[in-house]
């Protein structure tokens, strides 16, 4: 299984948001927007806060991705 954050990347540029900006709504840390660049697995806490700080709903942000080619939200 594999997590994309390409969903999250893709709202950030429509509603012309920067990481920075993005790091300081939600209150994560520099740390969490480089493991989400590396689509690296980042806390349940870490995720609700992006939503949060969006306004979205968890898959509007992550994409899981199974072995089998198949795509779960």
């Amino acid at each position: 299984m594999a997590i994309s954050y390409n969903k999250l990347w893709k709202l950030l540029i429509d509603k012309n948001i920067k990481k920075t900006d993005l790091r300081h709504a939600a209150g994560i840390s520099t740390n969490v927007i480089a493991k989400l660049g590396k689509n690296d697995p980042v806390s349940m806490e870490s995720l609700t806060k992006i939503c949060v700080a969006l306004n979205c709903d968890i898959a509007d942000i992550v994409e899981v991705n199974n072995d089998n080619g198949e795509e779960n939200a």
